[in-house]
């Protein structure tokens, strides 16, 4: 028996399968591992053109790594694993494309929108889709102001069970109350090369991690007793970003706090004080922001890409 009905002019068949794959990732998939990748930040976290480079360098990477990348979408209305060609362009122009979380993907389908989704979603398809492996930049959390606005993220991820490789949480977001609430979730975090859960922009935090490792073999072990165990939530990557491109701590932070003033002056909050605040950021530190987030998105996507690999040779 399904049930077969109709929202707003769209039929919903409950046989038909939750997620669509593009064929060409359909095809990929029987061969070779496959690495998610969120499309709020094309459509909506990185400024034109830069989205564009940011696309390119983290599918390059997770190919250089042995994995196929597949960007995540709702596309006029069809969750979808594998954003190209038209469908891409629309999404990098941002013509018309919602940003949305895991809460607006029902609504997303049911109007037929095209929708980037942000880490929560990408979390809620992955699921769905029966992807392993995410990679994003920064994970979102307890914001510095005001202390009750936090990320659909960190719930998602205490729910989810996906690895989910980060460059920690945005440096934008407070950090300790960040890590603490992962911590009251239960999320098992990683830290790849480093013992300090980084701060998106920068290596450094302070905050000290329980488990380490430059072994992505012990990633993919760790994932397989997490499920076997019957955990819920995500396995949480953590990676500095690259030396050569990560900011020092204190400029970040007076960044930040000039950021976060004058977005408290424009009136600015709920979900435009992300993107708000990353685009002061981004003027206050000469572009240099900008120039780590895209070397840190690209090189969690060739992290991903290894530990998706190891994931599949564990069988």
């Amino acid at each position: 028996m399904f049930l077969c009905f109709a929202l707003y002019g769209i039929v919903v068949d409950e046989r038909s399968p939750p997620v669509r794959w593009s064929p060409s990732l359909a095809a990929a998939r029987r061969d070779r591992a496959i690495v998610a990748l969120e499309s709020s930040v094309l459509a909506q976290g990185l400024p034109q053109p830069a989205n564009r480079e940011a696309h390119q360098r983290m599918c390059a990477a997770a190919r250089a790594g042995g994995a196929e990348p597949g960007v995540l979408a709702v596309i006029r209305g069809t969750p979808t694993v594998g954003l190209h060609g038209e469908d891409l362009e629309r999404f990098l122009r941002r013509d018309g494309v919602a940003k949305v979380s895991a809460r607006e993907l029902g609504w997303a389908v049911a109007r037929g929108l095209d929708g980037a989704t942000t880490v929560a979603a990408s979390l809620a398809l992955c699921a769905s889709a029966g992807l392993n492996v995410f990679a994003t930049g920064g994970i979102g959390g307890v914001h510095r102001e005001p202390a009750f606005d936090e990320s659909a993220d960190l719930l998602e991820l205490s729910r989810t069970s996906v690895i989910t490789v980060c460059a920690g949480a945005k440096s934008i977001l407070d950090l300790p109350a960040t890590f603490e609430r992962l911590d009251s979730h239960g999320v098992m975090i990683i830290g790849f090369g480093t013992d300090e859960f980084p701060g998106f922009f920068t290596r450094e935090t302070g905050l000290r991690l329980t488990a380490s490792t430059d072994d992505p073999r012990d990633v993919a072990r760790a994932f397989a007793a997490h499920r076997a165990l019957g955990r819920p939530g995500a396995v949480l990557v953590v990676q500095p970003p690259p030396a050569d491109a990560a900011l020092d701590r204190r400029v970040v932070d007076a960044a930040v706090n000039a950021a976060l003033a004058e977005a408290r002056a424009a009136g600015v909050s709920g979900a435009a004080l992300t993107p708000f605040l990353l685009g002061a950021v981004e003027r206050a530190t000469g572009g240099a922001s900008l120039a780590a987030n895209l070397a840190l998105l690209e090189a969690n996507a060739a992290l991903a890409a290894r530990i998706a690999v190891a994931l599949r040779e564990l069988g």
